[in-house]
């Protein structure tokens, strides 16, 4: 996995390439500049942390000030994060910090509007696997300082026996009685299922967690009243941000949305940078 040092560097790479032809030829390498990222929208924040190594790693004693921190609600025209150093490090580092702070700030804010979606209803709201290529970290971190939480980081730490798992075992029981045998005890099996007669199933092999797929409301109802406390119950597939306070109504524990991750837009941040004359 990539680390957060990784993805910067690999962005800035991308980006500056052989150097910055324009700011190399416009901006002497000694003149000092103050950068000011304002949001353009409310949203909510989450990067600043990334935004700051990002500048860093051209400039180490590049200074940093803001009145905000990750997962703080802003509003439009709010001040965000102001710096200072090199004029030069601010002009070349401000696209590559703009898209990691907007990006992820865009996820951040659609998880708090899913969670304001559900209200103060006991219920655990989830990512899923369907991340950015490399940007898996990242974009988790963002969904959990929008207020929700991580499903399996990969397929590394968590149990998730799929359907396709379940055809290539002949079916629910005999794959969990397989996989039983293979990892620790502490760990948890996750399964699919799609009906009531795989619940059944699943609740019979002792699944600890049962992923109820791409459930219509009438049989996420029948589903949570069959397993009755036996198992965690998820739901998965489709959801959308208007079903979210029916579906925290059914009895289920978890509800897990790859939209978290894979339909959030990029909020609206800009940045200002000014030379400082004479210093």
């Amino acid at each position: 996995m990539h680390s957060i040092q990784d993805l910067i560097k690999i962005a800035l790479a991308e980006d500056i390439g052989s150097g910055d032809i324009t700011t190399d030829n416009l901006v002497d390498p000694q003149e000092n500049g103050k950068g000011i990222i304002i949001a353009k929208e409310s949203l909510v924040i989450a990067g600043l942390e990334v935004v700051k190594r990002v500048f860093e790693q051209l400039e180490p004693l590049m200074t940093f000030q803001s009145e905000f921190k990750d997962g703080d609600a802003v509003k439009s025209d709010d001040t965000v994060l102001e710096m200072e150093g090199k004029l030069r490090t601010l002009l070349v580092g401000e696209r590559t910090a703009l898209n990691f702070l907007q990006h992820l700030s865009g996820i951040a804010t659609l998880v708090r509007s899913y969670l304001n979606e559900i209200g103060p209803k006991k219920i655990r709201l989830v990512d899923t696997r369907k991340t950015t290529p490399g940007f898996r970290v990242l974009e988790k971190y963002a969904v959990r300082v929008g207020g929700a939480f991580n499903h399996r980081m990969g397929l590394y730490d968590g149990v998730l026996v799929k359907d396709n798992h379940i055809a290539a075992c002949g079916g629910i029981a005999p794959a969990i009685a397989k996989i039983r045998t293979q990892v620790s005890h502490l760990m948890k099996i996750e399964v699919e299922v799609s009906d009531s007669a795989q619940v059944k199933e699943a609740l019979a092999a002792g699944a600890d967690v049962i992923m109820l797929d791409n459930m219509d409301i009438a049989h996420i109802k029948k589903a949570v009243k069959q397993i009755n406390g036996r198992a965690v119950v998820e739901v998965s597939g489709g959801i959308k941000k208007i079903d979210l306070a029916t579906l925290a109504d059914t009895g289920v524990d978890i509800i897990s949305v790859g939209a978290l991750t894979h339909s959030a837009r990029s909020v609206d941040l800009s940045m200002t940078i000014n030379a400082n004359r004479g210093n």
